[in-house]
């Protein structure tokens, strides 16, 4: 399972061993018990990775046997992912929030790797 988390300073991508049904589970009882609100519901959501990123033909190649996950071209400089899952928040109206997906395991992983290697590049940058 993917679990995308929205913040104000941009978002954060993580891979949990824990299947998605439980996941969700786990998080409403913890609003239902803490006395939150939460909204859950079917959405899609999207991350930009660097379009000269040579694996991203791999990824291209994967994408074809899973319809939760599309990939297109933005500019130049960067493709889109866009994964379709679940969106948790607790505030309808805001931008913050969590997003959770399940993939193939080796899609999972290899998302993983670009995003991971798309932050240290950004980071490396002047």
């Amino acid at each position: 399972m993917l679990k995308l988390t929205y913040t104000d300073n941009g978002f954060y991508l993580e891979r949990l061993a824990q299947p998605l049904e439980e996941w969700v589970t786990a998080r409403v009882i913890l609003a239902l018990r803490a006395g939150t609100n939460l909204c859950v519901e079917p959405s899609t959501a999207s991350f930009l990775l660097p379009a000269d990123m040579p694996q991203l033909r791999h990824l291209e190649r994967h994408q074809e046997g899973e319809d939760a996950i599309a990939i297109s071209r933005c500019d130049a400089e960067y493709i889109e992912v866009s994964l379709k899952g679940t969106w948790m928040t607790s505030d309808i109206d805001g931008a913050e929030g969590v997003f959770v997906t399940s993939l193939n395991y080796a899609v999972e992983f290899f998302l993983i790797k670009l995003w991971e290697e798309s932050q240290i590049r950004t980071s490396c940058l002047p």
